[in-house]
């Protein structure tokens, strides 16, 4: 091709050129179709969100939740002062039980004596030994500081402290039901 005899193009250049621009037409075409698809599905949830509310309100509900949110961790915060507060205490309660039910002068026929071992989380507490005869009833408490006693115990009482501090509730005494509650 020669445009006014001053500039001689090849023509497999120009047909190259207007190839090359057909395509980026074409590209920036689906370009805009998806563009035009998006801003589409943009605006149907804006409208969706928007509907029926004017921009005041919904800024006066975004505030509201905000104060919602702020009373609801203000709350949280307090609970969880308390639960760390139970939780203290909870280690100073008792947690562990031995009971140890027997005859103590074997004329009574039952065995209506007991030594019960209550620890706390430290294995620290009392252990109370309830001996009952025909002349009467007789109590005896003894101190556990980290399971050990003090005083001289009894087998009975020796075997309801290892019970406590193996964590272990209930008495062989007591019908299977019973001690499978107390041991959940």
């Amino acid at each position: 091709m020669n445009f006014f005899n001053l500039v001689t193009i090849d023509e497999s250049i120009v047909l190259a050129c207007l190839g090359a621009t057909l395509i980026l037409a074409l590209i920036g075409f689906i370009i805009a179709i998806v563009a035009c698809a998006k801003a589409s599905k943009l605006r149907k949830k804006y409208e969706a969100f928007m509907a029926g509310e004017d921009g005041k309100s919904i800024e006066e509900l975004i505030k509201s939740n905000l104060s919602d949110v702020n009373a609801i961790k203000k709350v949280t915060n307090e609970n969880m002062a308390s639960i760390e507060d139970l939780y203290d205490k909870l280690q100073f309660t008792f947690q562990k039980v031995g009971l140890i039910k027997y005859d103590a002068f074997h004329e009574m026929g039952g065995k209506l004596s007991f030594a019960l071992c209550m620890l706390d989380k430290n294995n620290t507490g009392v252990l109370l030994n309830v001996m009952h005869s025909n002349t009467g009833c007789f109590a005896y408490v003894k101190e556990i500081v980290q399971g050990k006693a003090f005083l001289e115990l009894g087998n009975e009482e020796e075997q309801a402290l290892n019970e406590a501090v193996a964590g272990k509730r209930g008495s062989v005494d007591f019908e299977p039901e019973y001690n499978e509650i107390l041991n959940k």
